[in-house]
Order: C-alpha cells, then sequence, then structure tokens
C-alpha cells in the first residue's frame, strides 16, 4: 500500500518539469529575459519538490510507523503547495512571455500552478486528519489520499506545456537554471 503512495508520489515532480523546454536557438532578448527570470525562480523549487518526494518515499516503507508516515508526508504535501505557489507567483511576475496569446498562456499556467498549490495543501490537511492509533484505519486513509495523489499527478498541466510550446520553451530551454531544474527533478521532458 505504501508502495503505491510513493509512485503516485513521484508523479508530482513532473508536474514541474512542464516548466523546462527543450532544442532551439532564438535570439530574442525580451524572450530570453522572461525565460531566465521563471527558470531562475523554478529552479530551487523544483529542488524543494524533489525533496518533499524523496522524503515521502523514504516513510512509505513498509517499516514506517503510521506516527512517522503522516509526520513526513503533512511537511511534504505542504512544502510542494508552498513550491507550486511560488512558482505560479515567478511566472505571474515575470509577466506574460513576448509571444502570440502570451497573457492568455501566461494566466492559464499561473491559474494551474495555484490551482495544483491548493490540491496539495488539501492532501496535507486529509492526512493530518488521519488517525495513527489504528494501522488498519490509517492504511485505508493513506489508500485515499494516494488514489487523489494519482489523479492529481495524471490530471494535466496542460496551461504549463501550452505556457513552454514553440519560442517559451526555446528559450527556457536555454536557460541554465531549467536546464538545472530538470536534472534535478530527475527526468526530462522532450
Amino acid at each position: 500500500m505504501n508502495k503505491k503512495l510513493a509512485a503516485a508520489l513521484s508523479g508530482g515532480a513532473v508536474l514541474v518539469l512542464a516548466l523546462t523546454g527543450c532544442g532551439g536557438d532564438d535570439s530574442d532578448e525580451k524572450l530570453n529575459a522572461w525565460a531566465k527570470e521563471v527558470c531562475d525562480a523554478v529552479q530551487p523549487q523544483a529542488a524543494k519538490i524533489k525533496a518533499a518526494n524523496t522524503a515521502i518515499q523514504k516513510e512509505t516503507s513498509d517499516n514506517s510507523t503510521p506516527q512517522a508516515v503522516q509526520q513526513a508526508d503533512s511537511k511534504a504535501f505542504q512544502d510542494m503547495s508552498d513550491a507550486y505557489r511560488a512558482i505560479g507567483a515567478a511566472v505571474n511576475k515575470a509577466g506574460a512571455p513576448d509571444v502570440e496569446n502570451g497573457e492568455q498562456k501566461q494566466q492559464d499556467a499561473v491559474k494551474e500552478l495555484n490551482s495544483i498549490s491548493a490540491s496539495y495543501a488539501s492532501l496535507k490537511k486529509q492526512v493530518d486528519g488521519l488517525n495513527t492509533k489504528d494501522q488498519a484505519d490509517f492504511a485505508d486513509g493513506l489508500k485515499d489520499i494516494a488514489a487523489e495523489l494519482d489523479k492529481l499527478s495524471k490530471s494535466g498541466s496542460d496551461a504549463l506545456s501550452t505556457l513552454e510550446e514553440g519560442e517559451v520553451g526555446e528559450a527556457m530551454s536555454r536557460q541554465a537554471s531549467c536546464q538545472t531544474a530538470t536534472a534535478s527533478a530527475g527526468a526530462t521532458k522532450s
């Protein structure tokens, strides 16, 4: 059961990868400046998300106590919520990228990032409310949380993908901090 929770959690790190594009060598200075601002802000948040995933996976082994799992999950969900909210704030602060429909793409991405943040905050409340005194009851509660996490990891990062396609993705792929964010999150997006 705990392994299912850990697998569902690892999907969360994938969402931040939507902010890191690949390929290209456009020289639009405004767009490059925008990409640098966003990538520089995303890098520490990607590291925070990776650390939260690692903490959860470490504590969801079958021999951890319900209290230890609850404590680790609660902190990790809070960290993830904070990280996605910070990424949303960074995209918002950077303004619209200098591309066609840039303002709409930016607004959609910020809305989606804030929604992901709220979802992790909700999961934190759920895990905080679990009964750690009853192992079976706790395991049932974790199953529900794992199902929510699975949905969250599969629920599209459509607005993020739309934001980083084309010229924006190319500009972001040239930023060292986006390349580092991709590497630190443990996967790449092509």
